[in-house]
């Protein structure tokens, strides 16, 4: 999944070895889909300036090329592999502008990586728009997660993720659901309902809308580390972030409700949001009962050993998710616990066996009050960066183009009118 650290397995089948390798997931990254090279030249000569074709056909190709032996690499494959993407797409762009009549003449073909490599093609060029910026958010999440896979920076077995890197990685989540809003504002809106029925299930519009969303809870989910490891941050500000991560979860998590989530990794992508929201949920009812057990009346403190229990008991359950996400196809595993999660496993188990202990005979009395009260609402401060469309290529401005445009509209006219005739 992604640009990943990974642990590997080699054994011996017959006389050769294969290598299972298992990636570690922090922030969930959806399965690869690269292009599938084809000529392009062929099927646009006559209708475009050469340069143009040839443009088109090169970089494509380039993107095949480098996606499917590098991509896994990381660093520097992955830039040049941006790179590539961005000059493509401003040349691809000049194939969506209705006055070229162009957007459905190219046939786009594109394979998944993951799931038995199925193939997807569609005559259209918004389809092969959507596919760039798709991959585009894909190789940012997986910048993402490469950060916050631990390393052991001090040598001495402790692996760790410095504030630093959980700065970067936010950034990089929100570009990502930029990219992923985008798709869902600007780009399939140009597409027919017909078209988007043929699509591969990872790019239905509310796997998409989820992508996105689920992007800006796991940034708000680094945001409370870092407020774990500050001194300066309250419980109140700790509670906040919690609350707003599970909210970015629910939201996430209802986006897929009309979606086919029945194939594998469909199934995976569910049990991620759920782990997380519940994960988050426990978080917010402990440092809410944190809060409530300030207070100097008794059902202040019963209202905080309620949220105690309640957070003990969402944690046992993400755990149980938690591990059914690991196991589900593709397999992966997730890096030791550290920061906020190490911090809140520690914390809630002993602290619900405190409260509970000290207040049990409030709890006795006071059996009225053991309602598990309402989580605070907050308004959600993250939001995607603003992605807009890149300015179009040169190349589909200069006279020759429109000279071969006007040549174009002609031979279409001559069609049309020969269809009449017959």
């Amino acid at each position: 999944m992604g640009c990943t650290t990974s642990i590997s397995k080699i054994y011996t089948v017959g006389r050769r070895k294969k290598t299972i390798s298992i990636p570690e997931t922090v922030v969930f990254v959806p399965s690869m889909r690269v292009p599938v090279r084809s000529d392009l030249q062929r099927t646009l000569r006559g209708l475009i300036p050469p340069d143009v074709a040839d443009k088109l056909s090169s970089l494509r190709n380039q993107i095949v090329l480098v996606a499917e032996e590098t991509v896994f690499a990381g660093g520097s494959a992955v830039t040049e592999l941006m790179r590539v993407l961005e000059e493509y797409y401003s040349v691809l762009l000049g194939l969506t502008k209705n006055e070229y009549g162009l957007e459905e003449l190219v046939e786009f073909k594109w394979k998944n990586l993951e799931g038995g490599l199925q193939e997807t093609n569609v005559a259209n060029s918004w389809f092969e728009l959507l596919s760039i910026v798709h991959m585009m958010a894909v190789l940012t999440l997986s910048e993402a997660n490469s950060l916050l896979i631990p390393k052991d920076h001090s040598g001495s077995g402790e692996r760790t993720v410095s504030a630093d890197f959980k700065r970067d990685a936010v950034e990089l989540l929100l570009k990502a659901s930029g990219y992923l809003e985008f798709c869902v504002r600007d780009v399939l809106a140009h597409l027919r309902p017909d078209i988007k029925r043929r699509f591969p299930k990872d790019l239905q519009e509310g796997v998409l809308e989820a992508m996105s969303i689920q992007a800006l809870g796991q940034g708000t989910e680094l945001q409370l580390s870092l407020a774990v490891e500050s001194q300066k941050a309250t419980l109140s500000v700790k509670r906040r972030l919690a609350c707003e991560q599970m909210s970015y979860f629910s939201q996430a998590h209802y986006c897929l409700s009309g979606c086919d989530m029945s194939h594998g990794y469909g199934k995976k992508h569910l049990l991620f949001i759920k782990w997380k929201y519940l994960e988050a949920k426990a978080a917010a009812y402990y440092y809410h009962g944190l809060i409530l057990d300030k207070g100097n009346e008794p059902s202040c403190h019963v209202s905080a050993v309620c949220c105690f229990l309640a957070a003990e008991e969402l944690l046992a359950d993400s755990k149980k998710v938690f591990l059914s996400f690991c196991l589900a196809v593709p397999v992966t595993r997730a890096p030791p616990l550290c920061d906020a999660m190490k911090h809140l496993h520690q914390k809630i188990p002993d602290i619900a066996l405190k409260k509970s202990q000290m207040y049990g005979y409030l709890l006795e009395q006071e059996k009225s009050l053991q309602v598990l009260p309402d989580l605070p609402e907050f308004q959600l401060s993250l939001r995607p960066d603003d992605y807009q469309l890149p300015e179009i290529h040169p190349a589909w401005n200069n006279e020759t183009w429109e000279n071969q445009c006007q040549t174009l509209k002609e031979h279409l006219r001559d069609g049309e009118d020969e269809t009449e005739t017959e």
